[in-house]
């Protein structure tokens, strides 16, 4: 599309419910010989959400608080990829003065840690926040992996991080998919790509292949086999991907009829059936839940909708004050030039 910058300067973003096989997906992208995606970070909104506490960024020393918030704190899992932390705050303070360029500084750093040229980023609660990932990276291409909802909320039961409830759960899954499509309405099919973990366990080449389409890049028969970089690009803590460690099989679908209770079954068919069946999966045909249940599901579904706009609805107020310019990232091919002059005159 005229006015974009070569795919290879297009941020890639996975996202999904969590556990429906992104990280799968990462590994498959980080096998490319162009294209590296880190394991999961926690900075990129972070920063992002707080930025008016870091002040004007054409300044350096608020650069350099920027740079301390994303290498500091533990919890941003900053030193999963790593890199060398002084490099890291310096490459960031004598960049661009925008919340973007200062993200996309990291992981930039990790490509080249292995060599390639383009980069990207995988969390599956980006769903939530694609207009906020937008203002940072006004370019990049989403890729949203979809699985069986029953899987993913009986496979979060399993999950030794997952504390909510299986109501937050499905609630998830439902949220994953609407934001979803809201999003690929929006954006169009040049922006916004959406697969099934389904197909691309059963047929990871044709999957890989059309996707590396969309990426305006070349397929890689090396992608089929992620198993030989997870090693490296995944977390030796994150016990809960041994699977990564394997070669790509559908082992794990349909794996909800053992790990679900028959109530749980009951209401995920029953609150997701729509869904589901408009993503190609077919319902098992469980009874009707309790009115209880039912209705407790709609409280937590509710209020967690409710948040989600409220988080909107302040980041919208917020915009108010600010230009794209001032948080979008600056990039050599496009970009806020005017950015530059800004950064050039503050140092000058």
């Amino acid at each position: 599309m005229d006015g974009w910058p070569s795919s290879g300067e297009r941020m890639i973003i996975i996202l999904g419910c969590p556990r429906s096989g992104t990280t799968l997906l990462q590994l498959m992208l980080h096998a490319h010989p162009r294209i590296a995606i880190p394991p999961e970070t926690r900075f990129a909104l972070d920063v992002y959400r707080r930025r008016a506490e870091f002040g004007d960024l054409r300044e350096a020393a608020n650069r350099s608080k920027l740079a301390e918030a994303i290498v500091g704190p533990r919890n941003t899992r900053y030193r999963d990829l790593k890199l060398d932390r002084d490099e890291t705050v310096a490459a960031i303070v004598g960049g661009p003065p925008t919340v973007g360029s200062a993200v996309g500084t990291v992981f930039r750093q990790y490509a080249r840690r292995f060599g390639k040229e383009r980069w990207g980023d995988k969390r599956p609660g980006y769903y939530q926040a694609v207009e906020e990932l937008r203002r940072m990276f006004p370019h990049a291409q989403f890729v949203h992996l979809i699985r069986d909802g029953r899987d993913c909320v009986g496979s979060l039961k399993q999950m030794p991080w997952y504390k909510q409830t299986v109501y937050h759960a499905i609630s998830t899954w439902a949220e994953a998919i609407d934001y979803g499509r809201a999003a690929a309405r929006r954006l169009g099919p040049d922006t916004f790509y959406e697969l099934r973990y389904e197909d691309l366990v059963a047929d990871p080449a044709r999957e890989l292949s059309a996707l590396c389409d969309f990426l305006g890049e070349e397929f890689d028969p090396v992608m089929c086999e992620p198993r030989r970089v997870a090693k490296k690009a995944v977390p030796k803590f994150k016990t809960w991907h041994q699977n990564t460690r394997r070669d790509v099989n559908a082992a794990s679908s349909g794996s909800w009829q053992e790990r679900l209770e028959p109530w749980e079954a009951a209401l995920a068919e029953t609150v997701l059936a729509k869904r589901l069946r408009e993503n190609g999966y077919e319902l098992s045909g469980t009874p009707r839940p309790s009115a209880g249940h039912l209705a407790r599901y709609a409280r937590v579904s509710t209020k967690r909708r409710l948040a989600h706009r409220k988080r909107a609805f302040i980041d919208r107020m917020r915009r108010l004050r600010e230009s794209d310019s001032d948080v979008a990232i600056v990039t050599d091919a496009v970009g806020s030039a005017a950015a530059r002059e800004r950064s050039a005159d503050s140092e000058s």
